[in-house]
């Protein structure tokens, strides 16, 4: 009888050590790729995607696939296009976007320069094809 509870004892825990383990795995799987449909890049402790529409341009937040709220953060986007450099604030847009209006045309480099409440600015670079 001591080894049945034992078993399910044991059982137990390693289901529930599992169900633990299999977030940050699932997490992992978006990290790197594009959610938004723009162009992914790296900025240190949290990863950018940069999207345009008419009339401006978006990026979003994510930590490890996981998005980071934009509420308090605050940056500027310069867009170097053509010979000609411009420049725009990115302000929270809702959730884990920052939004800089402008007429932003690709093929382009961007750079944003992100700062999270409580952190230093980070700098993000996209190469828009």
């Amino acid at each position: 009888m001591k080894t049945i509870a034992n078993f399910l004892r044991t059982s137990a825990l390693a289901l529930a050590l599992g169900a633990g383990l299999a977030t940050p795995a699932l997490a992992h799987e978006t990290h790197g790729q594009p959610q938004y449909g723009g162009v992914f890049a790296e900025a240190g402790i949290f990863q950018a995607e940069l999207t345009m529409a008419e009339g401006g341009a978006t990026v979003y937040l994510t930590q490890h696939g996981q998005p980071i709220a934009a509420q308090g953060a605050t940056g500027k986007l310069t867009w170097l296009a053509g010979g000609k450099k411009s420049e725009a604030p990115l302000a929270p847009a809702g959730d884990n976007k920052l939004a800089a209006k402008g007429d932003f045309k690709a093929p382009a480099t961007a750079v944003a320069v992100v700062a999270l409440p409580g952190q230093a600015p980070a700098t993000v670079r996209f190469a828009i094809k």
